[in-house]
């Protein structure tokens, strides 16, 4: 191969490349980075301060975990826009819902 064919084979290769159609698929993770952390409880509040601060939630998924002492009950609240959840009493985490059946995240959690 010359020097000029190899040039020119990569351009055709960059062309199609970036010729190529865009993906329509929404990846949750990309959604998340959006998320305001002023909308959502913060990390150690308790489920009186959150309940408190967002109502109820519409559901809350049976405790798992605390089985022994070293092993603590997780609790999981889903609100329309996010899911807590806390170790025995306090906010550990919080992760957005997915807010279309094409974007693209975690599985459901198991129930």
């Amino acid at each position: 191969m010359t020097n000029k064919t190899g040039i020119a084979s990569l351009s055709l290769l960059a062309v199609l490349i970036f010729a190529a159609p865009a993906s329509a698929d929404t990846l949750l993770i990309d959604r998340t980075g959006q998320l305001n952390q002023a909308a959502v409880p913060a990390r150690g509040a308790s489920m009186a301060q959150v309940q408190a601060r967002y109502g109820d939630p519409t559901q809350r998924l049976d405790p798992r975990g605390g089985q022994k002492s070293q092993w603590p009950t997780i609790n999981r609240w889903f609100y329309p826009q996010f899911t807590v959840y806390f170790e025995r009493d306090r906010v550990i985490d919080v992760v957005a819902n997915q807010a279309m059946s094409t974007e693209i995240g975690p599985k459901p959690a198991i129930r």
